[in-house]
């Protein structure tokens, strides 16, 4: 594996080595819940999934952190206007994302932690910044001193005279370049003790001391979308490496989902949740998880109906054959990917490239099957799923398996049992016992069982063939 990474802090593509052979850690930020998760936050769960299944199939193991940020200003001020509690707020929204995430086939992390169980690792990493000379607590906050850090600014190339933090003004800041780690507490707000009074953390402070805690003070990727790489990443650089870390190798980021070329976001009304879109759009789960992934990761992703649709008319062609094969060969098992596919995501995760290999391998397995060749055909399915996987829409995996519809099934078996049960009934009424005994048996060995109650008897299959 030649795995090759667009790296945003060099602006090169680089040769990923991991920091401990065999062993990858990757750190992403993950959701803010304050609101419904649409399908721009999503993209980057997507995204990531498939650098996380290629590094898994070429033998690392993956350490996969995913963050939740539980407490933030956002977060109150939506819990505040609904009249919820924050902390309902913010959990009734942790679901959402889950579900979404869940709908989607995006695997599970590693370990998913709350900002508000690491304050602890987060009180430790600003005392280590104030003994070197990088904070300075001020009226019960805590903020970072930028002029302390000459590199900043390393990642996304923001000059200091043009640095603007996003938020308020802050008490007692010795410059407004300044952000803040920890904000004194305030009326009615949750709060947390610590050595400069009570109050809470910064959003920038919680990744960093999360990403230590759980990879250690050096890791291998850090991912996001291209909207945090300044302030938030910028900010997470400097407290972490100020404070001693090398922090993350590589930064990757991932490009918005966008319509009419705006980013969608809350504030402009163009969101579109997962359940809106499968259900107005009339697509399944798995082709919306395709149609996210089918572009460079790093690329816009410019969303319409009609792209989607054509997304899933693509992803139903691949489905197709796949079926084929196992109709007429009885099996498709997982094989192995091409090295065209290979080559594809060895070269920045270039998923266009990779679909492009899994649509020529699809055309020579039809051909394979119009020819009678079934065990080329069988071979060449096998390859289409193994890529498939990857990217996460296989579509044999038992995540996107549809429950069976077996209703004419048991429509057509309660004819034939009420039938024999018929039999039975006017074998007891004419005393002929051996008859109705042996129906009774009949049916018990076919997996039948058979109860007798006033309203006339009833049948339900046994657990064994239910």
């Amino acid at each position: 594996m030649t795995l090759r990474l667009f790296d945003t802090e060099t602006r090169t593509l680089r040769e990923f080595t991991p920091l401990v052979p065999g062993h990858a850690s990757v750190y992403l930020c993950g959701a803010t819940v304050q609101g419904e998760p649409h399908i721009g936050h999503v993209r980057s769960g997507v995204a990531f999934d498939v650098l996380r299944r290629w590094l898994g199939a070429n033998g690392f193991d993956v350490a996969f952190i995913r963050n939740v940020t539980d407490i933030d200003d956002k977060i109150l001020n939506k819990a505040a206007e609904h009249g919820r509690p924050w902390w309902e707020w913010a959990a009734t929204h942790e679901r959402a994302f889950d579900r979404a995430y869940e709908t989607l086939g995006v695997l599970p992390p590693s370990a998913e932690p709350r900002a508000t169980g690491h304050i602890t690792q987060m009180v430790d990493m600003m005392e280590r910044l104030i003994a070197r000379g990088h904070a300075y607590p001020s009226e019960g906050n805590v903020y970072f001193d930028v002029l302390s850090y000459p590199e900043y600014g390393q990642l996304s190339g923001h000059k200091l005279d043009d640095v603007h933090q996003g938020e308020s003004a802050g008490q007692g800041k010795k410059d407004q370049r300044d952000f803040t780690l920890w904000k004194a507490a305030k009326p009615g707000e949750p709060s947390w003790p610590s050595p400069w009074g009570p109050g809470r953390p910064g959003w920038h402070l919680e990744c960093s001391a999360m990403a230590e805690f759980y990879l250690g003070p050096e890791f291998d990727i850090h991912c996001g979308g291209m909207d945090l790489v300044f302030p938030h990443h910028e900010n997470e650089i400097a407290q972490s490496r100020a404070a001693g870390d090398g922090f993350a190798r590589y930064w990757l980021h991932n490009g918005w989902v966008t319509m009419s070329g705006e980013k969608m976001s809350k504030s402009l009304g163009n969101v579109l949740s997962i359940p809106n879109v499968l259900e107005r759009v009339g697509v399944r789960p798995v082709e919306l998880r395709f149609y996210l992934g089918s572009a460079s990761y790093r690329s816009m992703l410019e969303y319409s109906d009609h792209a989607l649709t054509e997304a899933a008319t693509a992803y139903q062609r691949i489905e197709a054959f796949v079926h084929r094969v196992v109709e007429r060969a009885g099996d498709a098992p997982v094989g192995t990917w091409t090295e065209g596919f290979a080559e594809a995501l060895d070269d920045d995760l270039a998923v266009p490239k990779a679909l492009a290999e899994i649509h020529r391998v699809v055309n020579d397995g039809n051909r394979a099957l119009e020819s009678g060749d079934l065990t080329g055909a069988r071979l060449l399915a096998g390859q289409v799923r193994a890529m498939l996987g990857i990217l996460g829409v296989d579509p044999l995996d038992s995540h996107w398996a549809a429950p069976a519809d077996n209703s004419a099934a048991i429509g057509a078996l309660d004819v034939l049992i009420g039938a024999e049960l018929q039999r039975r009934q006017q074998a007891r009424a004419d005393k002929d016992w051996a008859t109705a005994d042996a129906v009774r048996d009949r049916l018990k060995a076919a997996g039948v069982e058979v109860t007798d109650t006033p309203q006339g008897p009833e049948w339900t299959l046994t657990k064994e063939n239910g």
